[in-house]
């Protein structure tokens, strides 16, 4: 074989590897469903479990379902939990009787999958960490991953397919994260969840207690549903980082009388933030934090 054939023969297998890599990419598996099958993780006392669901339906709308006690982890432990749908995001609340097992606590959501073994791929392959392996749940199957930056998530499958109907308004998975590691994380979640950066901005930190500071604002949507990144050192004022949802309303004031009727505390009055909307700060019996806000303007 000449040199000059090498040549060519490595130049065209250079070519073909450039021409699949890309379709290679697009062949990674989608495995989310859609935005009303995501639920945040709220964990609560069990002596605060009734009147945080009652608080939370009182404020947003919508319906739990009938309390009831189960083994939720692959390991022994007993908890009352329900299931709280609202026209502005689910929820699955747990009040355990024993101690919490290894691993959970920690998770912020529960994202359904399509399948559960080829979202565990999907995401180790991406580059999130296995924290729990899948085990069986009383209805279907679960597993509890890490993303750079210690972002925990479970992602669940049902024996039986849920059918819900699409929400009034999507809300927006916060995550607050370092410097260090908001690239590798963001990148490792859009490869994931094929997700799209809408936008990413410098904007004023006002809008996570830290008037003055510029931040970096990152916001994705994947059929996930919403997620925003906020880049900070670290030096928050309670109770910014201790939120992990955010929930879109169509009037702020009314929420928060609601809110007020229905035993919940306004933890940080609205403002304005650099998209011309309103944000404030709620905690609920229990002591649930969940940051509101309404439609941005355009």
């Amino acid at each position: 074989m000449t040199t000059h054939t090498l040549r060519n023969r490595i130049a065209s297998a250079v070519l073909s590897l450039a021409l699949v890599a890309p379709a290679l990419a697009l062949a990674a598996p989608d495995v989310a469903v859609a935005p009303q099958y995501d639920t945040t993780h709220v964990y609560v006392a069990n002596a605060d479990l009734d009147a945080f669901v009652a608080s939370f339906v009182g404020t947003f709308g919508g319906k739990a379902s009938p309390r009831a006690v189960f083994t939720v982890t692959p390991t022994p432990s007993k908890t009352a939990s329900q299931y709280v749908q609202t026209p502005v995001g689910m929820l699955s609340v747990f009040a355990f009787q024993t101690p919490i097992p290894y691993g959970f606590g920690e998770e912020r959501t529960g994202y359904l999958v399509t399948d559960i073994h080829v979202a565990r791929a999907a995401a180790v392959e991406a580059g999130a960490d296995v924290v729990v392996e899948p085990f069986d749940d009383p209805i279907g199957k679960d597993v509890l991953i890490q993303w750079a930056g210690g972002v925990n998530m479970q992602l669940y499958w049902h024996t039986r397919a849920p059918s819900y109907a699409p929400l009034h308004s999507v809300p927006d998975n916060r995550v607050y994260i370092s410097k260090v590691s908001a690239d590798k994380f963001l990148n490792q979640f859009k490869t994931f969840a094929h997700a799209k950066i809408v936008a990413d901005s410098q904007i004023d930190g006002g809008e996570i207690g830290r008037a003055g500071d510029t931040i970096r604002r990152v916001q994705l949507e994947s059929k996930f549903g919403k997620m925003t990144v906020f880049v900070t050192d670290g030096k928050l004022t309670f109770p910014y980082g201790r939120e992990s949802t955010g929930y879109q309303v169509d009037d702020m004031a009314d929420t928060l009388n609601k809110a007020a009727a229905n035993g919940a505390t306004v933890l940080a009055a609205p403002r304005q933030t650099s998209t011309g909307n309103m944000t404030a700060m709620l905690q609920f019996p229990g002591g649930y934090i969940s940051e509101i806000h309404d439609a941005a303007k355009r």
